[in-house]
């Protein structure tokens, strides 16, 4: 009797086939958890560097945008190219 879920018979090779499968797929979730933590860090970083430019142009600028979700979902998603479309927003007197 296998003690495996799946079974290709009771013979060895059948078990090396089914125990290849579960490693192949270990290694497709483990690939993919690598580049949700590269998403996750890109964003904490996107959303700092959106954070620091926002607050920068609002001291030298005097560009009062405020830091608020509809400004930092953006910034946090899309990083500078969002705090460029923020600050052509407030040219053209658009509030947030």
């Amino acid at each position: 009797m296998s003690l495996l879920p799946i079974s290709f018979g009771n013979t060895l090779i059948g078990e090396i086939i089914v125990l290849a499968i579960i490693a192949v797929i270990i290694y497709i979730i483990f690939k993919m958890g690598k580049s949700l933590v590269k998403l996750i860090v890109g964003l904490i970083a996107n959303s700092v560097l959106g954070l620091f430019s926002i607050l920068l142009l609002d001291y030298l600028l005097g560009l009062s945008i405020p830091v608020t979700y509809s400004t930092m979902i953006p910034t946090a998603i899309f990083g500078l190219p969002a705090v460029g479309t923020l600050v052509i927003l407030r040219f053209f007197g658009i509030q947030f």
